[in-house]
């Protein structure tokens, strides 16, 4: 079988050990075969109470401590996780497999594979209905909304990105959807402009809060939300899309 970026992963089935590079999936496996989790990040807070081994940083794994953990396949992600790590895992003979999400769909069928065709556990019911409750229609409000991710240097969220999908799906224009990045970096005279009805300002990767961010605008409302429910593909999706209407009303 092959993950999400075609690389060829030998796993037996039901896997049944598995370390998570990836905060959003160590929920998701903690959600469905929670005794499976052996290993995760620092990042990974959720569940709250999950009690598996650290293994450090997304960008900086302990190598040494996962293979101690003797996992069945060890899960990553392309924009968390570096090569370099995925890489020197495989040469030491542990399994990885790789997942690329950018889009909501895309979360929705990369999970759906790693689920049931990786980890040979099926499809998840907590999956099926964050699917449906996401296919439910919204309507269009045309309102031109931005993200900021960080303050000091400005950054907001901008092309081919998780996030971005996400607001589409709420019935919003994404305002920096053409952006030449990613994640660009932008002045705060440009984001506080009159073309924008709304800028976002969650509690993650930059902690926004009432007396941190909403100050600094002038002209454009801004509004507090969920960091997880912008940016975690998981059990989070299935409370977001209120989450997220809310902050967006």
């Amino acid at each position: 079988m092959h993950d999400d970026l075609g690389f060829h992963v030998a796993l037996s089935q039901p896997v049944r050990r598995v370390v998570s590079l990836v905060p959003s999936l160590t929920e998701a496996i903690a959600a469905t075969r929670p005794g499976s989790l052996v290993g995760a990040t620092d990042w990974c807070t959720h569940p709250a109470g999950l009690e598996v081994a650290r293994v450090r940083g997304t960008k900086n794994p302990d190598r040494s401590a996962i293979l101690a953990l003797s996992p069945d396949v060890v899960i990553a992600n392309k924009e968390e996780n570096r090569e370099l790590d995925v890489r020197r895992l495989r040469e030491a003979g542990v399994p990885v497999w790789v997942t690329d999400i950018e889009t909501l769909d895309r979360a929705f069928s990369s999970m759906r594979r790693l689920f049931d065709e990786a980890l040979g556990w099926g499809v998840p019911a907590w999956l099926v209905e964050a699917e449906r409750r996401w296919a439910e229609p919204v309507r269009e409000s045309g309102r031109r909304v931005a993200v900021a991710i960080w303050r000091d240097p400005w950054m907001v969220v901008g092309r081919d990105t998780f996030t971005g999908d996400l607001l589409g799906r709420l019935g919003v224009v994404h305002a920096f959807a053409d952006a030449s990045d990613r994640y660009p970096h932008i002045d705060l005279a440009d984001l506080d402009a009159g073309d924008l009805d709304l800028v976002l300002l969650p509690d993650e990767p930059y902690v926004f809060t009432a007396g941190d961010g909403p100050e600094a605008f002038a002209r454009v409302p801004t509004a507090l939300c969920s960091g997880r429910a912008l940016t975690w593909y998981g059990p989070s999706l299935l409370t977001a899309r209120d989450d997220l209407a809310a902050a967006l009303a």
